[in-house]
């Protein structure tokens, strides 16, 4: 019995760890942000920060871990890329819809690739994580741009490719997760 509360104990507080540790790599991979000339949208890691968390969390760990990264940077903590508003204004921003993306995200990749031991599983899983991103972003830039043509060229095509590559990175260095 006591091995058991003890195992209990540990699994909690891996998971919280886990939560904690991916917020804290997706606020550090937004501080490098490369702005692109044309979008008001970043280059960043952090698209493969949030599909690795679904991956390597599970679906609802991983979601709870861009849930905190978002409740951090919505209070004011700097965690957001250094360029945009600051806050919970960034959320209502250009790139907002991405990040107010990011639980479900990283939830779709976690869900479709749990427990998935095969290569092409996992990369179905982080390319609909990624679909997911896309997403959100896209129609926030269209409300705020009035349209969708406009969305896609200022946050799909110039990102599209390197998103892709991440998407195959985030395949190839996970392995089954056992969370749910």
């Amino acid at each position: 019995m006591t091995s058991n509360i003890a195992t209990a104990r540990a699994q909690r507080l891996s998971r919280a760890a886990g939560i904690i540790g991916f917020a804290i790599a997706l606020a550090a991979s937004a501080q490098v942000a490369i702005p692109l000339p044309g979008t008001p949208v970043p280059l960043t890691l952090q698209p493969l920060l949030v599909v690795l968390a679904g991956l390597f969390l599970g679906p609802v760990a991983g979601a709870g871990s861009m849930l905190l990264y978002l409740v951090a940077g919505a209070v004011g903590l700097p965690v957001f890329a250094p360029m945009g508003a600051p806050g919970v204004l960034r959320l209502l921003g250009p790139t907002g819809g991405y990040l107010l993306a990011y639980p479900a995200a990283a939830w779709v990749a976690g869900r479709v690739g749990a427990n998935a031991s095969r290569y092409a599983v996992r990369l179905a899983a982080a390319a609909a994580g990624m679909a997911v991103l896309y997403a959100g972003g896209l129609a926030q830039l269209a409300i705020i741009t009035g349209s969708v043509q406009s969305a896609v060229t200022l946050g799909f095509l110039q990102f599209a490719a390197l998103d892709a590559v991440k998407t195959v990175i985030a395949a190839a260095v996970t392995r089954p997760s056992r969370s749910a």
